[in-house]
């Protein structure tokens, strides 16, 4: 389009219509853009930002629990270049195919450069996530940003004032301790396991733990009954530090029967929502469609838009992630993350798989 054809397109002044509007024309070409960029916005980049989104393909595929519900998924850059590292305790956020983001322990070797390895249970009702990822199949790809550590191994003599481990793993649990456990043996530090689930053939890796020997004490429902907190932590004397991880009752017991105890520290990871505590019921409102949706009072708002069948991105369901951030636009919010910066939640942002309404109080989504 030539300069005079330009100029013809603009709209005309409304006070001098034998003249055209040049800065209404660029506004309007403006809000153009702006609409050709809105609902994807995540793929727009600054000059010179940096794309550190990794393509990772399926090169190993492989069942690690003899009930074949677990698969353990090992992990090359599709680019074949070598990966950011990554120290135990770390996991990845996976972008899968179909859209969902999921959290998973990465549970090899640190030392490894070339590969990643990350374990999955099946859960039929899980919400799609770990059915999708018992799906990959050798050369199949999914992205990520790479590791992050949200339960970090703290070592005595490397920055703890203790001189000992206790670990403590629930099934699927043991997949962000097991690299813990090659650290701990390498470093020389003091230190035992134990290993629960309902029996030995639902136990993922149960052969990379046996090489530890006694170090581990294997307790499964089937032979020994449903364990104790206190059969679970063992002898644990002053200046122990216990790292757990598994399904929530286990790590509330864990939480319950160190309570008080000073001298032991107590790190722990959960692979499902925590159990809501001190709730009240409250009310939401979806602001786009009006719906209303009634969240109990040992439920989370999460829960409850799920359950009525509202669309709501989610991920790790503990308030670390950010996947479900979301803005709130009338009702004051019980905000029970740290994630969420003090700007965000003055601007009305929340988490909607841990925050709650304040005083039971009315939310309005924007969702």
């Amino acid at each position: 389009m030539g300069t005079l054809d330009r100029y013809r397109s603009l709209p005309r002044n409304p006070f001098r219509p034998s003249r055209r509007d040049v800065v209404v024309g660029m506004a309007g070409a403006l809000i153009k853009g702006m609409e050709a960029v809105r609902g994807v916005s995540r793929r727009v980049r600054f000059p010179g930002e940096v794309d550190r989104t990794h393509l990772l393909r399926v090169v190993d595929r492989r069942v690690v629990a003899h009930d074949e519900n677990v698969v353990a998924l090992t992990l090359a850059a599709a680019d074949d270049r070598p990966l950011p590292r990554w120290h135990p305790g770390a996991h990845l956020d996976i972008h899968l195919p179909s859209g969902l983001l999921r959290q998973y322990s990465l549970c090899g070797d640190p030392d490894v450069t070339d590969s990643y390895r990350i374990a999955v249970r099946r859960i039929p009702d899980g919400g799609g996530g770990s059915i999708e990822m018992h799906t990959l199949a050798i050369g199949d790809t999914v992205s990520t940003h790479g590791p992050r550590n949200a339960f970090p191994l703290t070592v005595p003599g490397y920055g703890s004032p203790t001189t000992r481990f206790r670990f403590v793993a629930g099934g699927i649990g043991i997949t962000p301790i097991l690299p813990m456990l090659g650290l701990a043996e390498k470093l020389g530090v003091d230190w035992s396991m134990v290993y629960a689930g309902r029996s030995r053939d639902s136990l993922p890796f149960i052969d990379e733990v046996d090489r530890f020997g006694d170090r581990v004490e294997i307790r499964t429902d089937d032979v020994h009954g449903v364990p104790s907190a206190a059969e679970l932590l063992g002898d644990c004397p002053d200046g122990t530090t216990v790292y757990a991880c598994g399904p929530a009752p286990m790590l509330t017991a864990i939480r319950a029967e160190l309570a008080g105890r000073d001298d032991v520290e107590l790190h722990f990871e959960r692979f499902a929502a925590p159990p809501v505590v001190d709730g009240r019921e409250f009310a939401v409102t979806i602001a786009s469609s009006g719906r209303e949706v009634v969240v109990a009072a040992d439920e989370t708002l999460l829960s409850a838009l799920r359950r009525s069948d509202v669309a709501a991105p989610y991920s790790c369901q503990q308030g670390f992630c950010g996947t479900c951030r979301t803005r709130v636009l009338a009702g004051a919010v019980d905000h029970r993350d740290t994630l969420l910066t003090e700007p965000e939640r003055e601007n009305g942002m929340m988490l909607i798989c841990i925050s709650r309404a304040a005083n039971g109080e009315r939310l309005t989504l924007d969702l």
